[in-house]
């Protein structure tokens, strides 16, 4: 494959839907032709699975959600993000392998590597090339969160605690991979966000 792979991770409020469309104008008009994409809901297939992991009332049992999410995972991989690249697209994607890794695998205790090995297995162990982690203390993303006034879905209902775990589970994640990931403070002005990671991912095209 030829394209590059680049996914925005972390937490809910960090702004990885708002960097990832500065990117994305930022490449194109450079020259690139970019597939900007999201998990779950990234394929019509996708977008029913979201309203059951993020949507859904009663109860979800996390192996069943984890299940979930994997299989979101391999139908957009195949459908989506495979042919992209295969085409020489730039992928700009909202959420990978990275956050089952700690939603369900931190947030909910389950085994992180197992949730890991789940997800390689669903892809045909396709990583990204560069993970750009918006990194924020829950206290300031919820308060972003709420501003929106929008009601939250099942995760962003989730106590502290369960959101401590994510972020933490994210650094561990960025700290093992720091050739893959590029941590970048998401408390700063989103102007001075975008032009770091404009400059990371800029290093990696050349």
């Amino acid at each position: 494959m030829t394209g590059l792979f680049i996914t925005f991770e972390g937490g809910d409020g960090v702004g990885k839907t708002t960097q990832a469309a500065l990117l994305q104008d930022w490449l194109e008009q450079t020259g690139h032709t970019v597939v900007r994409t999201r998990e779950p809901g990234g394929t019509e297939v996708g977008v029913l699975i979201r309203d059951i992991v993020l949507h859904h009332r009663g109860e979800v049992s996390p192996r069943a959600e984890a299940l979930l999410y994997a299989a979101d995972r391999a139908h957009h991989v195949a459908s989506v993000v495979r042919p992209a690249l295969e085409r020489g697209d730039v992928v700009i994607q909202d959420r990978y392998l990275d956050s089952s890794v700690a939603y369900q695998g931190a947030g909910r205790v389950l085994d992180p590597d197992e949730v890991r090995r789940l997800s390689l297995w669903a892809t045909g162990d396709l990583l990204p090339d560069v993970t750009i982690l918006l990194d924020l203390d829950h206290e300031a993303a919820r308060a972003r969160l709420d501003a929106d006034d929008k009601p939250f879905d099942r995760l962003e209902s989730e106590q502290a605690a369960f959101h401590d775990r994510v972020r933490d589970a994210f650094l561990a994640l960025a700290a093992a991979e720091p050739d893959r990931f590029v941590v970048v403070d998401a408390s700063q002005d989103a102007a001075d966000i975008a032009a770091s990671i404009r400059r990371h991912v800029g290093s990696r095209l050349a």
